[in-house]
């Protein structure tokens, strides 16, 4: 059990919610991805997606959560280039890590991977790509994604 401490438009709520035994956990979301497939929780209460999952829908407060499979493909909403990087990711500099939005107005984060700096552009296409990331030595060990440009493009 955990207690939380909810504050709804009007009053505090403080009170003792109890996790159901299939949480819409990171490591739930993880799994998905080592299997090539990018999943949201649906709130099955008032419908808002959440990505990443949480067993606590932040609109309704519902812990009722059903997976959904979500569009691999989305659009750039800002990103930046990375010039001086934490040691375990020097070897890859420059690279750019973007904010791309998909359906449902769900937005991740991630490295875009095959694209200069000056070949990205706000708005653009991008697709999640679970294969080619390139992966650090000293970096977690977790099913990785990044982005790329689509490949019928």
């Amino acid at each position: 059990m955990w207690v939380v401490q909810v504050q709804p438009q009007q009053s505090m709520y403080i009170g003792v919610i109890k996790i159901s035994s299939e949480q819409f956990t990171i490591e739930q979301f993880y799994k998905y991805l080592s299997e090539g497939q990018l999943m949201a929780g649906k709130c099955e209460q008032c419908g808002k997606p959440h990505l990443p999952p949480r067993p606590l829908c932040d609109k309704c407060l519902s812990q009722k959560f059903k997976w959904i499979k979500i569009s691999k493909e989305g659009k750039l909403l800002t990103y930046t280039t990375i010039y001086v990087a934490p040691q375990q990711f020097q070897a890859m500099v420059p690279y750019s890590v973007g904010i791309v939005q998909l359906e449902r107005e769900l937005k991740i984060p991630g490295m875009i991977m095959n694209l200069s700096e000056n070949q990205l552009k706000i708005g653009m296409k991008l697709e999640i790509d679970f294969n080619s990331c390139k992966i650090t030595r000293s970096w977690p060990h977790w099913p990785r994604y990044c982005f790329r440009k689509p490949k019928q493009e």
